[in-house]
């Protein structure tokens, strides 16, 4: 059968549930669970954050231990005790959440668990061959010495995929693999993910992008409180019935028609911003209530604008101007004290305490406020936690438990309730939807729409066109450090992806 239509097999499946029960505490992540993933076939497994999907292929990868239940593969009953069990079992899970060891290599981390080895040692002639076989398959062409700490979000999440294949599992788990990819790489994942199947393995997609799903699987399973609601042909869904299934509902899919922001007073004024070769003599205004989207290809420049606006990073020159005042800002918290907030793109990495509790997190840039007499009050903290978990819809067991038990929708709810707690005038967001699902993503919009309304300036980072022109009054384009082009409502599509390799556009004057 043609892509997208289910395959036919006459195999077992690859893998099957059987009534798989998992719980944390009080929660139950996943409730009396039974599927079947068939031999050959690309299987979507979609749900909102927090719907037990990448708790329940978790346990298919031995990454976690269902507590009630039965997982098969190749029809025999296994019981994975950890990810190594899992991998010599025939199933490889590439986590949503980058896991790899900093300080090693882009090959070392790519051949972790199957590193070829002569006698004890490994074999570096053999991993510089199976290392240009997986670079082949993906088209994914890293350094291979290059450390991953050194690495770009991006590329490391292509290190994930690299590694996820190179397992030669039976079943290979991808939760969000094209999170952090331009739509070109996604193109080439999708060309490998083919390849691979055409080959006799068997893929479990994760992904919140639903016309991906739709795209590239064959049979698709809905998740929704830990419960499955339905398993059906691709073929069959459309976006709409995926997420009236997701979320019990009929939810608005299409982005609401965006105008071009009112002649209201310049917020934020960037003049001749420059940090060289990422960060070219950059200048732009956003006004109040505006929201400017910052777009290109990763490598860009769009981040390295946001981190020095923020003094993350220190520009060589240039000014910040917020409400005709000049500012000098050296840190991250001198820009939060003068009215800057950032939620910057890696969560885990730059935004989150992820073994302190929700309630700290959610206060952790207004302690002076949860203060007395220099002793920080836990009813304060607990108090306004409260008050912010509720303004973002946060969902959790207990305002106490850590934030790395969240799901990465959730997670980010967190840096929101913390940019309303600070009350910023100029509010940076870089690629804020990441990871997240239809209707989390949804709720972004409008938070960021409810807090432009009320005045603040909102610089958008999206990797998504179809998020920039949907949600921004205004498309600000950047190539080689530099803002290449300049865009208002109606959008062309085509135009503003041409300026996006240096071709066309203009700014206004």
């Amino acid at each position: 059968m043609a892509w997208g239509g289910g395959r036919m097999t006459a195999s077992p499946p690859v893998l099957a549930a059987r009534n798989v029960v998992k719980s944390f505490g009080a929660t139950r992540a996943v409730r009396d669970v039974s599927l079947e993933i068939p031999t050959g076939t690309i299987f979507g497994l979609v749900g909102e954050n927090g719907a037990g999907k990448s708790t329940l292929a978790k346990v298919f990868a031995g990454v976690e231990t269902a507590d009630s239940g039965d997982i098969l593969v190749g029809g025999e009953v296994v019981t994975f005790k950890n990810p190594y069990e899992g991998i010599r079992g025939g199933v490889s899970m590439m986590a949503q959440e980058i896991m790899l060891v900093p300080e090693a290599t882009v090959e070392e981390n790519i051949l972790l668990g199957s590193m070829p080895r002569r006698f004890v040692f490994p074999n570096r002639r053999a991993m510089r061959r199976r290392y240009q076989e997986l670079v082949e398959l993906t088209q994914f062409d890293l350094d291979p010495q290059a450390k991953v700490s050194s690495l770009r979000i991006a590329d490391q999440q292509k290190v994930e995929i690299m590694r996820a294949l190179s397992q030669d599992a039976r079943l290979i788990i991808m939760d969000e693999p094209s999170a952090a990819l331009t739509a070109d790489e996604v193109e080439r994942l999708h060309a490998s993910i083919r390849q691979i199947v055409e080959r006799g393995a068997t893929v479990l997609l994760i992904s919140h992008f639903l016309d991906e799903v739709l795209a590239l699987t064959d049979r698709v399973a809905i998740m929704r409180d830990g419960e499955l609601v339905r398993v059906s042909d691709t073929s069959t869904e459309t976006v709409d019935t995926l997420v009236s299934g997701m979320v019990g509902k009929t939810l608005a899919t299409e982005y609401a028609h965006v105008h071009g922001a009112s002649e209201r007073p310049v917020r934020l004024s960037i003049r001749n911003l420059s940090r060289p070769p990422s960060v070219v003599d950059v200048s732009f205004d956003i006004r109040a209530g505006e929201i400017v989207g910052l777009a290109g290809l990763i490598g860009s420049g769009r981040t390295e604008i946001a981190r020095c606006i923020f003094g993350a990073d220190t520009p060589a020159g240039g000014e910040v101007v917020l409400d005709g005042k000049a500012l000098r800002i050296r840190s991250p918290k001198e820009a939060i004290d003068n009215g800057i907030f950032m939620v910057p793109e890696s969560r885990k990495e730059q935004g989150l305490v992820l073994g302190a509790s929700i309630a700290d997190n959610l206060t952790l840039a207004s302690l002076s406020r949860v203060t007395k007499a220099g002793v920080v009050s836990g009813r304060a903290i607990r108090k306004t936690a409260q008050r912010l978990a509720e303004d973002v819809d946060l969902r959790f067991t207990s305002i106490a438990q850590p934030a790395v038990s969240l799901s990465g929708g959730n997670q980010q709810k967190i840096l929101f309730g913390r940019a309303i707690d600070v009350a910023p005038a100029v509010l940076i967001v870089d690629e804020p939807t990441r990871g997240v699902d239809i209707a989390a993503k949804r709720g972004i919009h409008a938070t960021l729409q409810e807090m432009a309304d009320a005045g603040l300036a909102v610089l958008f980072i999206s990797s998504e066109i179809d998020e920039v022109l949907g949600v921004c009054n205004r498309v600000l384009v950047v190539h080689r450090g530099g803002i290449q082009a300049e865009f208002t409502p109606p959008y062309d599509q085509e135009v503003v992806l041409s300026a996006f390799f240096g071709k066309g556009g203009k700014r206004s004057a």
